[in-house]
């Protein structure tokens, strides 16, 4: 399969995921509560070691350490960034638990989000497929628990379920807009940055949004199981790195 395709059929399968927020008005919320911690677990440890193991050592070996970093920064502060400006934080629990931003901003930021996350997955695939295919798992891990909150904080805002499941998967193809835009800026220019750029995206996510999430705990059981699932996230990415 050419590159352009697994860009295009990962971007379009990622807009997809933004449908999986319906779930939140077919399962019960004891169930939610429940799942959404430790899949935002899951995806902190795969975010991480999706950019330690793999974007990372990819781009470090084309760029070198210092220009590598320059990029990792960027991609982090970008993102920092993004949640500064447009007040726009992920809502990963049930949306009454959640701060109720306006609905529009978190399309919004939801759109911008997923324009710089095509741009990152994009890159990995022109360095190579596995690389791509690996930080899309990744991003997917990110993705789920996202939407269910989302999803769940457009219909508590006064959305009906259609009009939520509408407009946030159009929001979702900002994804492979950027995705195809990183496609066409590589027939130029050297895409590599792009790889470390979404490395330091990964890094933001994982650290600075979702672990402080997980570390809300009520019990120690809760605080094992979020523990397990992070840890299995990691070496999830891990492993393939340092077997293969």
């Amino acid at each position: 399969m050419s590159t352009l395709l697994w860009i295009l059929v990962g971007g379009l399968l990622m807009s997809a995921v933004a449908l999986v927020g319906s779930l939140t008005l077919v399962l019960p919320k004891s169930i939610l509560d429940r799942i959404v911690l430790p899949m935002v677990s899951l995806a902190a440890g795969t975010l991480l070691g999706g950019a330690f193991f793999h974007l990372m050592p990819e781009g470090f070996a084309a760029l070198g350490p210092v220009h590598g970093a320059v990029w990792i920064l960027a991609g982090f502060t970008s993102f920092l960034g993004l949640e500064q400006f447009l007040h726009w934080h992920h809502c990963h629990r049930a949306a009454i638990e959640c701060r109720k931003p306006m609905t529009y901003l978190i399309l919004i930021g939801d759109a911008v989000h997923n324009f710089l996350g095509g741009l990152s997955i994009a890159g990995a695939f022109l360095i190579d497929p596995r690389v791509g295919i690996t930080a899309w798992f990744a991003a997917v891990a990110h993705e789920i628990p996202q939407e269910l909150g989302d999803f769940g904080v457009l219909v508590h805002g006064g959305w009906n379920r259609k009009q939520a499941l509408r407009w946030n998967f159009l929001s979702g193809l900002a994804f492979p807009v950027g995705a195809l835009l990183a496609y066409l800026i590589s027939l130029q220019f050297d895409v590599v940055p792009l790889l470390l750029f979404g490395a330091g995206n990964f890094i933001y996510i994982g650290a600075s949004d979702l672990v402080p999430e997980i570390k809300a705990h009520d019990t120690l059981s809760k605080a094992l199981i979020h523990f397990a699932c992070f840890a299995a996230g990691v070496l999830l990415l891990a492993l393939p790195a340092l077997v293969f």
